[in-house]
């Protein structure tokens, strides 16, 4: 089962996504967060099972889908998994990873 962590970066995203959605609805955006953070958890038996956005030095850096946001994570070839960010498909996600 590979560790899952959750960058600083990360952090700040769901808490912009929380403060957006909250706005209008803040039961919807607790629900909305708690969502993501729930699908994210997969990662850890299954770290493979996103899409396969890139390569690079430290692993792999792929994408997990959850309605309308993309959650970006790298996998360390020692098998830990970070989550990089979660976006909204909107997003150019190049300009941010």
């Amino acid at each position: 089962m590979a560790k899952l962590r959750w960058t600083e970066e990360a952090a700040t995203w769901l808490e912009e996504i929380h403060q957006y959605i909250a706005k209008d609805n803040p039961q919807a955006a607790s629900r909305t967060i708690q969502a993501i953070y729930d699908r994210a958890q997969v990662l850890k038996k299954f770290p493979q099972i996103g899409h396969k956005h890139r390569d690079e030095s430290e692993g792999e850096i792929r994408i997990l889908l959850y309605g309308h946001y993309r959650i970006a994570y790298l996998i360390h070839h020692s098998e830990a998994v970070d989550i990089l960010g979660v976006f909204h498909t909107a997003l150019d996600i190049d300009r941010y990873l």
